[in-house]
């Protein structure tokens, strides 16, 4: 019997008429000359304002950006001080270049200032065109090479996709890329990843896999910091324990040392301040100590996320973790607690009176809230 091969369809290049309007709008926007008698292609509102920036600062399309480098010694510092950066994302190139080895797509990691600290996949070093953007150092900001996925996603701040002359300069319509802003910990931009390839097929669909994969790095940036409590966070109905999770790092008084920016989509008072000003109380109608105390007991014997109440009136669920139990491989063997909010508090109560051996004023020491309070919840009289 012959074997089966499996056939695998060459994807689509980009439709020609997409270039030409892309040529079209270039000469309506960058040389004020709109097509006789068509309509020109409608821009991208975050394309326009690029290239009108790139005109403000006195570019002209037809000039051949430097690819500048770094000197030296500020190459070490700015390297020293994006160590954390590539450090977190070290673990994501090296999945992105398996992914793309066979597209002639690389990866490159920028710091917030579109400095190339870091890059990974099937760089071709004796083409001149992938060496200038692939060396550490090179400065690939909106100033210095004009629209590229690089300076438009530190720009504006959001994932964008460009193809061949979508980009500013001429000498740059080679390129397409996909690119995605990195937020850290404390929610400002510090860098950016893109994907780039040279006289390659248009492949928007890599516009989701940045966007992916720089969720996985501003997930490892957030746990790269220290802290006393994890608290992973999801919607009720979600699975808990990956890249989707919303991440809070809280330090022994109940203080946020960090978030992810998935965490501060759901809750909006963690973009309200600094970190450091927002407590876990500002966040959670809850005694925060109750956050402490599952992590610490695992929930009565088991690792069981809790559903814990916002002060919008929303719910979302809660897993605590302390440091060193971080496992994000997934939950699929993790049962959640669909137990009402009472009844998981009234359990926790009651555990933290039974480890006080009935000692009902430790136990609300303990958890920060009254003796009155423990009595309420738990709904009978309890030894003092």
């Amino acid at each position: 019997m012959a074997s089966m091969i499996p056939f695998h369809p060459a994807p689509a290049a980009a439709k020609p008429d997409r270039l030409v309007r892309i040529g079209q709008a270039r000469q309506a926007v960058l040389y004020g000359q709109p097509p006789p008698g068509g309509p020109v292609l409608a821009l991208e509102g975050w394309l326009e304002r690029s290239w009108r920036r790139c005109l403000a600062h006195g570019h002209r399309p037809e000039q051949t950006p430097a690819f500048d480098i770094l000197p030296p010694p500020a190459l070490r510092r700015t390297l020293d001080d994006n160590r954390q950066l590539v450090q977190a994302a070290r673990p994501v190139l090296e999945k992105l270049g398996r992914a793309i080895s066979d597209t002639r797509y690389f990866a490159l990691l920028t710091n917030r200032h579109g400095v190339v600290v870091d890059v990974d996949g099937p760089i071709d070093r004796h083409d001149r065109r992938a060496d200038l953007i692939t060396r550490l150092g090179t400065d690939l900001s909106e100033q210095q090479v004009g629209t590229t996925a690089i300076g438009v996603a530190l720009t504006e701040l959001q994932p964008v996709w460009l193809h061949r002359g979508e980009h500013f300069f001429n000498a740059t319509s080679v390129y397409s890329c996909a690119g995605a802003p990195l937020f850290g910990p404390d929610g400002r931009c510090a860098g950016m990843l893109d994907l780039t390839g040279i006289d390659a097929l248009e492949r928007p669909e890599l516009k989701h896999l940045v966007t992916q994969s720089a969720r996985s790095i501003e997930n490892a940036l957030t746990l790269s910091r220290p802290y006393r409590l994890l608290i992973r966070l999801n919607w009720p109905g979600r699975t808990l324990g990956n890249d989707e999770d919303g991440l809070v790092c809280v330090d022994a008084d109940g203080c946020v040392t960090g978030a992810n920016p998935t965490a501060r989509q759901m809750v909006p008072h963690l973009n309200v301040a600094a970190p450091s000003l927002v407590h876990c109380s500002d966040l959670f109608a809850m005694p925060f100590e109750m956050l402490f105390d599952a992590a610490r007991r695992e929930a009565l014997g088991r690792q069981l996320p809790l559903e814990v109440p916002l002060w919008s009136g929303l719910r979302l669920l809660a897993l605590p973790l302390a440091p060193g139990d971080t496992d994000t491989r997934g939950s699929a063997g993790r049962t959640t607690d669909h137990r009402p909010l009472r009844d998981v508090e009234a359990a926790l109560i009651r555990k933290a009176v039974e480890d006080a051996r009935g000692n009902v004023v430790q136990a609300a020491r303990a958890l920060g809230i009254s003796r009155a309070t423990v009595y309420r919840k738990l709904g009978h009289k309890i030894r003092s």
